[in-house]
């Protein structure tokens, strides 16, 4: 192997393991710490960073510290939520709403906000219509406030006192004191609930689906029109939820493993 191909092969490794350490860190990691726990120079480090950031694997915070950029969310969504077992993670949300007769699906984290990603759909002729796609707010919905209890309790209060906490519902919390508390109890339980907080007239709860690490990577849900079905009735279904999380979560580690 000549020396070209060496030097080729470190630095692909190097830049692999540098997007390694990232995605496992719990909070933003500092380059000077990337360097030292990779034992790599610190102008070499700059420059690999400088090259990631301009490929949008990797950016940096307000703070100047290393958090996943664009691509490498996107790299991570395709391997947990990979075609191979759409087929099977279908099934078990279609179980999940024919037993309820509501409809269920999974949202995942981004940013401030949470993205449906999956659902199947009732076929009651009334129905809440979220789209897949739909972003929704973190701090209005039983998914979005879920992820939040998911973090460090520093994390969660600087998150949402930036939040604009615009009222979307009847009962959208606006208070930062009122929704930390809120979070503090979905902490508690493992389970949250949307009580009309962000839209009138539909009622949700979620519980998490984690990795093997107990990591929450997305949430699992199911909303009903307040109509047809109250909160507390829906809340009665929460241990259907926690077992297709379950079992959700175990199609993930199948697939990264």
């Amino acid at each position: 192997m000549s020396k070209t191909t060496k030097e080729k092969g470190s630095s692909i490794t190097r830049v692999l393991e540098i997007i390694e350490i990232v995605s496992k860190a719990d909070r933003p990691i500092s380059p000077a710490d990337l360097a030292y726990h990779l034992n790599i120079p610190k102008p070499s480090i700059h420059r690999l960073l400088v090259q990631l950031q301009e490929e949008n694997f990797l950016q940096l915070n307000m703070r100047g510290l290393v958090v996943p950029g664009h691509r490498m969310q996107s790299i991570a969504l395709g391997v947990l939520y990979n075609n191979r077992f759409k087929a099977v993670r279908q099934a078990i949300l279609a179980q999940l709403t024919e037993t309820i007769g509501e409809t269920c699906g999974i949202s995942i984290p981004n940013g401030v906000d949470m993205i449906y990603y999956d659902r199947v759909q009732n076929s009651n002729p009334i129905q809440v219509h979220l789209p897949i796609g739909s972003h929704t707010p973190t701090y209005a919905t039983a998914s979005g406030k879920l992820y939040l209890s998911s973090l460090s309790n520093t994390q969660c209060k600087k998150i949402i006192q930036k939040l604009p906490l615009q009222r979307y519902a009847r009962n959208t919390i606006t208070q930062v004191d009122t929704l930390h508390e809120e979070i503090q109890s979905i902490k508690r339980s493992g389970i949250a609930t949307d009580n009309e907080e962000f839209i009138d007239g539909m009622v949700a709860i979620a519980t998490p689906i984690q990795s093997a690490q107990g990591k929450l990577f997305a949430c699992l849900f199911v909303h009903a029109p307040l109509i047809r079905m109250s909160l507390e009735q829906l809340l009665e279904f929460a241990p259907l939820l926690e077992k297709a999380s379950i079992e959700l979560a175990a199609l993930v580690d199948d697939n990264i493993n």
